[in-house]
């Protein structure tokens, strides 16, 4: 009968003991059975709260300072040109439309794999240069089988040719393919300066794993909220990034490792504050074509943290030999076969 009492007297205190630490914010960890009695989870249950903390054991708690408010989703469509360089095949040789749709149904998966993602304003937009009506009605099918709403813009060339350097840092002509690109990047940053708070801008030709925005979501309030400071995220860990060795900083993420680094393409993560703060240097992109195209942003990460993922969270459908392309250590396959129709 004694062992009895003192079982039921245990069992009381412990109740006691977590309500009590509940209240007080902390979390009791069972390493026995992995359990986290203070949440009704497990160990390898996610244990992070949007907008409020960021635990990665054994690591502990971070509280989140700079929390998310919203996201807009800005993609740069172009079904009808297959390649900037024409003379290139993408893997899987399939149509331009093909990677269009399979980007954004990508997305639009990614959008929806967490609940937690409900509590956000997520915007999509499309700004579409020269795609045909077929191919735009795909687009708006997609959207419509995901129930999901979206702002369609038609690019219109003409409005920024005016302001395109007709020659390169090269001292090439630029070719009418490229002069739409800038038009189209110009375009998605003053869409940007509407935005509320985080912009993801994205090319027609990266496929998104299905916890691609929510690590880039989490990830982006835990690391600010560590350094204080708005940052760059890209989602995808080019070839190129490990063809020469530079010195890097590691930093851990929601369920990622990243690493600095100090180059990326045109797809990227990144807030007003930081579009607003480098306006004049984004804006230049589109009006010089530089060697590389992207020096402008690449001067912005002198000065501004930028990070990538390993392993990545998207791959870059190019040709099989660019080294801007396919991501090391990727099931390239699933993730085309995953976003299939």
């Amino acid at each position: 009968m004694k062992d009895i009492k003192s079982s039921k007297k245990t069992s009381f205190f412990k109740k006691l003991f977590i309500k009590i630490c509940r209240k007080l914010g902390y979390e009791i960890i069972d390493q026995n059975s992995f359990e986290v009695v203070t949440s009704n989870k497990i160990l390898t249950d996610d244990l992070s709260k949007l907008g409020l903390s960021s635990i990665n054991l054994p690591l502990g708690e971070i509280k989140i300072t700079r929390k998310v408010e919203a996201l807009d989703i800005i993609i740069r469509t172009c079904a009808s040109v297959n390649m900037l360089s024409q003379n290139k095949t993408r893997l899987f040789e399939e149509q331009k439309i093909e990677y269009t749709l399979r980007t954004i149904r990508s997305l639009l998966y990614s959008t929806n794999f967490e609940p937690q993602l409900k509590k956000l304003k997520i915007n999509f937009k499309v700004i579409d240069h020269n795609s045909t009506e077929e191919n735009l009605k795909k687009i708006d099918d997609v959207f419509k089988k995901f129930n999901k709403d979206y702002k369609f813009i038609n690019l219109d060339v003409n409005k920024f040719k005016d302001q395109i350097d007709k020659t390169n840092q090269r001292g090439e002509i630029v070719t009418s393919n490229q002069m739409s690109n800038m038009a189209n990047i110009y375009q998605s940053l003053l869409e940007a300066k509407k935005s509320e708070d985080l912009i993801y801008f994205v090319e027609d030709d990266y496929l998104h794993k299905r916890n691609t925005i929510k690590e880039m979501i989490f990830t982006y309030e835990r690391i600010s909220s560590q350094i204080n400071r708005e940052i760059i995220i890209c989602p995808a860990d080019y070839p190129y990034l490990y063809a020469k060795t530079e010195a890097t900083l590691n930093f851990l993420g929601h369920k990622c490792h990243w690493r600095k680094i100090s180059e990326t393409l045109c797809t990227f993560l990144t807030s007003k504050q930081i579009i607003e703060k480098y306006w004049d240097k984004y804006v230049s992109m589109c009006q010089k074509e530089h060697a590389p195209f992207e020096k402008p942003m690449h001067e912005i990460y002198e000065k501004e943290l930028c990070i990538s993922p390993i392993p990545s969270l998207a791959v870059h459908l190019t040709n099989i030999n660019s080294i801007f392309g396919l991501s090391p250590n990727m099931d390239w396959k699933k993730i085309w076969d995953e976003n299939e129709n």
